[in-house]
């Protein structure tokens, strides 16, 4: 059941995004509807935590996991950063969040190069 949940979510947020694309036009080419997206994104898994909506219901699966985790790049990140500077201190989460920024770049142009 969860992993239906999972999916329905996932196929709404997935097209809510890319709605929300073509409603936001870039400016400059600055990617505005990524960024909103995952500013609202954060918020309302933000949201959900605050909420301890993060009990692992169907409401988390649908909506935490499934749309929001689709809908955004980043609310899972952002969570997990969070969760880590509660559970193992402020260094750890940094540590976290610099690895994750540098190494996905580098991924990022490996995969550019490789494809190339």
């Amino acid at each position: 059941m969860n992993i239906l949940l999972i999916g329905l979510g996932g196929f709404f947020g997935a097209i809510s995004r890319y709605l929300f694309s073509i409603l936001i036009n870039p400016i400059n080419n600055f990617p505005l509807a990524t960024l909103f997206v995952n500013i609202f994104g954060c918020f309302f898994i933000g949201l959900l935590f605050g909420l301890n909506i993060g009990l692992k219901d169907n409401l988390y699966y649908f909506f935490g996991i499934g749309f929001i985790g689709s809908f955004t790049t980043m609310s899972a990140f952002t969570l997990q950063s969070i969760q880590l500077t509660e559970s193992n201190g402020f260094i750890a989460s940094i540590s976290y969040v610099l690895l994750t920024f540098l190494l996905t770049i580098i991924a990022t142009i490996a995969g550019i190069n490789i494809g190339r």
